[in-house]
């Protein structure tokens, strides 16, 4: 009798347009087990109907590519897309992790991920992990607190009725100039520049400049 567990296999798609790297990794998928390539190219030789006709699990790729990201899929043939991504090879680039997180995209490895590195990504991006390098966590951070920032407002107090006077304290203030740099640019003494910026957070219930000027922003002032 057979007492041996049988390896899930992870059907990975690589979809890399440095051909190199796609080869190094195909080899390197082959060597695991637990891993099986189902398809090897580059995005100018695949459509992305075709990456469904595969089945496969996760789909690796080394470029920003948002037709072939399960909202853009979904679109197109009318089924949601059954298969995770994880990009490698990437820039710490703030406004496309972003980008790449509301596509989907569950796997996001710089240019300095090793190969086991781009392994354990499949592996956790399979059974439903998420993956992203530890500089670019502060960032996703961010924009939660910021999006229940904006919810939190949504649903208080109508926006606040900020005076001219105070709108321009609070563009200044957004600049980063001191109370003594304000008052001389409004020609103002620095105890009424206090004033107006202790009734400004007041106002908004900020505990601080910084947090002032960005719930002053969520309510539409532009700064």
């Amino acid at each position: 009798m057979n007492d041996c567990v049988p390896v899930l296999s992870i059907r990975a798609f690589l979809l890399i347009e440095n051909r190199l790297l796609r080869e190094a990794l195909v080899r390197l998928f082959r060597k695991r087990p637990d891993l099986m390539v189902v398809g090897q190219t580059s995005p100018a030789d695949e459509t992305p109907l075709g990456i469904l006709e595969t089945q496969c699990n996760v789909l690796v790729g080394d470029s920003f590519l948002p037709a072939y990201f399960p909202a853009s899929l979904a679109g197109k043939s009318g089924t949601p897309a059954g298969f995770k991504i994880v990009l490698v090879g990437m820039e710490p680039d703030e406004v496309q992790f972003m980008a790449a997180v509301r596509s989907g995209v569950t796997g996001y490895l710089l240019q300095d991920a090793s190969a086991s590195d781009v392994v354990a990504a499949v592996r956790a991006v399979f059974r439903g992990e998420a993956v992203c390098p530890p500089q670019l966590c502060s960032t996703l951070f961010r924009f939660v607190a910021q999006v229940a920032r904006e919810i939190s407002l949504q649903n208080s107090a109508s926006k606040p009725d900020l005076t001219l006077r105070q709108q321009q304290l609070v563009t200044l203030v957004a600049k980063g100039l001191t109370n003594k740099e304000i008052a001389s640019q409004l020609n103002l003494s620095e105890f009424t520049v206090r004033n107006h910026i202790h009734r400004i957070l007041k106002q908004v219930d900020a505990v601080s400049r910084s947090e002032a000027v960005e719930t002053i922003r969520a309510y539409g002032y532009f700064l």
